[in-house]
């Protein structure tokens, strides 16, 4: 007999999903060396990733609670890796 197991989400929490759709709008990118995420200040793709959250909120939330996670995680990442070496001035 042949079992199938039900698949997992995708995004497992609410941090995951707030990333997820960043990355996707391109308001974050991860650093090429070290892998942290990186705010790239575009306020276009802030503005449309706060769309998104507005429009399509994870299942259980509310647009305004799905944008207010999404402006909580951005204001958790920084501009730069801190592993990265400063640059010299």
């Amino acid at each position: 007999m042949l079992m199938t197991k039900q698949r997992r989400p995708a995004i497992r929490t609410l941090r995951g999903w707030a990333i997820s759709v960043l990355q996707e709008t391109g308001a974050i990118r991860e650093c090429e060396e070290h892998g942290w995420a990186k705010d790239r200040a575009d306020p276009h793709a802030r503005e449309h990733a706060l769309d998104i959250a507005r429009q399509e909120p994870p299942e259980g939330l509310s647009p305004d609670q799905a944008a207010a996670e999404l402006r909580d995680v951005l204001n958790s990442i920084g501009d730069t890796c801190p592993e990265c070496l400063p640059s010299p001035d």
